[in-house]
């Protein structure tokens, strides 16, 4: 069969979508794009003074004093042990949340569900760790339940012990975006045929056969193509949570990628420092991406590209 060729008439037809896709193309170039100009820093002796154009010349110097620094191998251990945290529990907590809430009857009681799970998720950082920080204080609502029901002898402060911090950011994590994550999960189970259930029951299925048997099988390429999009996520374990709730007894386990950026290059001015730091992590991101989606390739699953 021949190809129908476009004609001018068409692209005349077509105009108002040509229009929005240039302006989209345009953004994406001059916000995405430019900016990568910047990544030239690194590999300089960069003076805002002289720009990056004048700087001096310096190679890959910045790149080999991160890798020798302690301080920045200790942060990339806490940023990527917090992200596979993160991704672990927040990705199937949204896919468990997800099917609870597909198997509630009552339409009125899934809405309810549905819209107290959302809210979380408005909420600012700092409205959260408020919370966090009231709730785990010593005379928080934690602290005097764990004393009342004697798991406790006395209260603890949860701030200060670096084993509780990995913990409190999943929760945290957890407790703010799952509702929202779940929202395309309730999509892609809505989009299942409902003559497969009926097949099920007349088999003899019960609830779990069902969700094991038609659920998750209707909803896998979803969480296999929402995986290989978080997977390139993982060192993006956060900021704000960990720069609000950290402090100077936790700093060895509280401390990321981004919060080291900011402070050399922003609080040191080592601007080319910082942005080395960024292309690291862009790096190993676009590596993981790329990696597990040929895995996935490999295995036949549904992949990104």
């Amino acid at each position: 069969m021949k190809k129908k060729s476009f004609t001018i008439a068409d692209l005349k037809h077509q105009k108002v979508l040509l229009v929005w896709a240039a302006i989209l193309t345009i953004y994406g170039i001059i916000f995405y794009y430019v900016p990568l100009f910047g990544w030239a820093m690194a590999f300089e002796n960069y003076k805002p003074v002289t720009g990056i154009l004048h700087s001096d010349f310096i190679g890959l110097d910045k790149f080999k004093f991160l890798f020798s620094d302690a301080t920045f191998l200790r942060v990339i251990r806490n940023t990527l042990a917090m992200g596979i945290i993160n991704l672990v529990v927040t990705f199937v907590m949204a896919i468990v949340f997800a099917i609870l809430l597909n198997e509630v009857a009552t339409k009125g009681g899934k809405k309810v569900v549905q819209t107290i799970s959302y809210l979380p998720h408005f909420l600012s950082w700092i409205i959260v760790t408020g919370i966090l920080h009231d709730a785990l204080s010593g005379s928080g609502i934690v602290n005097e339940l764990l004393v009342h029901f004697h798991i406790l002898k006395a209260p603890i402060n949860f701030f200060a012990h670096e084993k509780y911090f990995w913990p409190i950011v999943a929760f945290a994590n957890v407790w703010k975006e799952t509702g929202w994550n779940a929202i395309i999960y309730l999509a892609a189970i809505t989009s299942i045929d409902p003559s497969l259930y009926e097949a099920a029951a007349i088999d003899g299925a019960g609830r779990w056969a069902k969700i094991k048997n038609v659920t998750l099988p209707g909803i896998k390429p979803t969480i296999m193509i929402l995986l290989l999009m978080n997977v390139g996520n993982v060192l993006n374990a956060g900021f704000e949570i960990q720069y609000l709730l950290g402090n100077d007894l936790i700093m060895k386990v509280s401390q990321t990628i981004d919060i080291y950026v900011l402070k050399w290059g922003i609080s040191q001015n080592d601007y080319a420092l910082g942005t080395a730091a960024g292309i690291f992590k862009s790096l190993v991101s676009i590596i993981l991406v790329v990696f597990f989606n040929n895995m996935a390739k490999r295995h036949g699953e549904e992949r990104l590209f």
